[in-house]
């Protein structure tokens, strides 16, 4: 069977898996001879594709994190587990296509090839000679690469043979709507202690102390490492940076157009095919239509045509009818280099003038703490050439402009030094037998760390607590007397009676969803109220006060809401994605089980080893 034809979906797909296989790894620096990690049925799964694709989750999770990622963590992670179930699935699906006879003609391959971006010269057309050195490369000829695009395609005409049809359950999505857009009437009020009738006693010493003894957690210190630190940042030495005018002058004419903005507008612009369209849309501004209007019916939004704040100098030939224009005025057509255009000037911004003298501060801090950080790279190298050389840290401290300091640490400290996220890793990972070293802050700073002993987590003893028992005491004492004080009107309220006839001013909430939030309750409000029974009289403790909660009706999603429009729409989506997915898993593990898969450990071994 040829495919004529595939869906954008598949072929963005298609340029996913080129982009993998062309990642610049190579195949022939893995493997020798070897040219696959392994097999599903018929289907082989290149080492190349393998160790390109490991590369790419390596890179790409290291910058979600901002930070690079040994090859050692991803594997503790199970990166390389991931990409290697990944690839055997799509393994599954060529070897299946193959199988049953799905092909994929010469035509569609050749369209397929030409259209992709890497191929393609700056004119933007395929270009041969891209394409030939592209696939050299990658390690690949070029009969090789079209038999994997064939291959590719094919699968993805199998995966989405599989999908056809699938329905999102409307049972589900009802059930979930409810669920999510159920609506809700609450009337609550929140006691305190200054609602209380009578005054808390004075706690007797037997009680505090029973207190103490039943919050123990609460009063009894986490383990901390006792370590001693030298450090210095650019905050702690540039005061005694020096920066003199040359250098100072010299910053400002580098940045003179950062300090000195020529006029601006805020401008919109909206391009049109050709003169004629532009000449209409300018009749109809005439006739009072509103510029937003025209924006909407081209299927873009006002985000689309912004251009920001812009000069003269970025206006080219509209700069004229532009900055002539006043505010809320849309001026043009005007020709531009993307075709003719409308302009709307929605603000006039002044020019502004900074002078040297003003802007002296701001440059005289930068370029200290520039220079106290390079004066600070110097010291890290004198630093380390010390602690090599057996010196403590206080010798270090001593010789250097580095400060000594001690702290006792634990994961809970975020002050002075425990705030850098630097110093709280190396204070995790320090042992009895570390061997200080220098290493880098946030900031431009250093610092070597020394752990000097363990402080285990110790009880508190009353006498050293006692105010902080006291509190305690007290915030559960005055929960305590507001629940006996109320617990009479509690039973009216449930027996019908308002809470005005209680003497209780009352906030009143209609129609919540569980999606809702109210800021002047406590956390668990929405579970508590979406847990009632219509008529239902709760209380919530807090710390020192309580919440009475009466729920007053239950309402279906409102019919008429547009957000629930939305809200249905993106989680028929939803489900339809997931479903999609566990119907591939199921797919793919179907075609592995009858087709048996194969996977050479020693090859993947061999692939590992280049990340190390």
């Amino acid at each position: 069977m040829a495919a004529k034809s595939m869906s954008k979906g598949a072929m963005w797909i298609l340029m996913g898996l080129l982009i993998v296989g062309l990642a610049g790894f190579g195949a022939t620096n893995h493997s020798g001879s070897v040219s696959s990690v392994g097999s599903v049925g018929d289907a082989e799964i290149d080492v190349s594709t393998y160790a390109n694709a490991l590369q790419n989750e390596l890179r790409a999770l290291a910058a979600e994190r901002g930070a690079p990622v040994s090859f050692s963590e991803a594997r503790a992670n199970g990166i390389d587990r991931q990409v290697l179930a990944q690839l055997v699935s799509r393994a599954a699906l060529e070897h299946e296509a193959a199988r049953i006879g799905i092909s994929v003609g010469d035509e569609t391959l050749r369209d397929q090839i030409v259209d992709i971006p890497g191929f393609q010269g700056l004119d933007g057309r395929f270009d041969p000679d891209t394409y030939r050195a592209s696939l050299r490369h990658a390690g690949l000829t070029a009969t090789e690469f079209e038999n994997s695009i064939r291959a590719q395609t094919a699968s993805t005409l199998v995966h989405a043979a599989a999908l056809a049809g699938l329905q999102t359950p409307a049972t589900y999505i009802d059930t979930m709507m409810t669920y999510l857009a159920e609506r809700r009437s609450v009337s609550f009020v929140a006691l305190d202690r200054n609602n209380l009738t009578a005054g808390l006693p004075v706690p007797t010493e037997a009680e505090l102390r029973a207190y103490h003894q039943s919050h123990l957690p609460q009063f009894t210190t986490p383990e901390a490492k006792k370590i001693a630190y030298a450090w210095v940042t650019p905050a702690l030495i540039i005061d005694k940076v020096e920066v003199d005018e040359t250098a100072l002058r010299a910053a400002y004419a580098a940045r003179e157009a950062e300090f000195n903005l020529p006029e601006r507008r805020l401008v919109e612009r909206l391009v049109f095919a050709d003169a004629e369209a532009a000449a209409r849309a300018r009749g109809r501004i005439d006739q009072g239509i509103m510029f937003e209007m025209l924006v909407a019916e081209r299927g873009l939004e006002l985000s689309d045509v912004d251009m920001g704040d812009v000069s003269a100098a970025d206006l080219g030939a509209a700069a004229d009818p532009v900055f002539a224009a006043e505010p809320g005025e849309v001026v043009g057509p005007v020709d531009t280099s993307l075709g003719p255009a409308l302009f709307r000037v929605n603000a006039v911004l002044a020019a502004q003038v900074t002078s040297f003298e003003a802007a002296e501060p701001e440059l005289r801090n930068v370029l200290a703490a520039d220079r106290a950080r390079r004066v600070i790279e110097a010291l890290a190298d004198e630093a380390d050439d010390l602690l090599a050389g057996g010196a403590t840290l206080e010798d270090v401290a001593r010789e250097t402009d580095l400060e000594l300091g001690s702290i006792d640490w634990h994961p809970g400290l975020a002050e002075g030094i425990a705030g850098y996220d630097a110093f709280r890793a190396a204070a995790d990972e320090v042992t009895e037998n570390s061997y200080p070293g220098i290493e880098q802050l946030g900031d431009g700073g250093i610092f070597a760390l020394r752990l000097d002993g363990i402080e285990e987590p110790r009880i508190q003893p009353l006498e050293d607590v006692r105010e902080a028992v006291l509190a305690g005491w007290r915030t559960e004492a005055t929960v305590a007397a507001l629940k006996a004080q109320i617990a009479p009107q509690l039973e009216e309220l449930r027996s019908g009676a308002d809470f005005d006839d209680l003497g209780f001013t009352a906030t009143q909430v209609s129609d919540i969803t569980r999606r809702d939030y109210q800021p002047d309750a406590p956390p668990e409000f929405i579970e508590t109220v979406f847990d009632m029974a219509s008529g239902e009289v709760r209380i919530i403790e807090g710390a020192g006060r309580i919440h009475i909660l009466r729920l007053e009706s239950v309402e279906p999603p409102a019919e008429d809401d547009e957000d629930l429009d939305r809200l249905r729409a993106a989680l028929r989506n939803q489900v339809a994605a997931d479903l999609g997915q566990d119907m591939f898993q199921l797919l793919a593990e179907d075609i592995q089980a009858r087709a048996g898969v194969t996977l050479d450990q020693t090859t993947l071994n061999a692939v590992h080893a280049n990340f190390h």
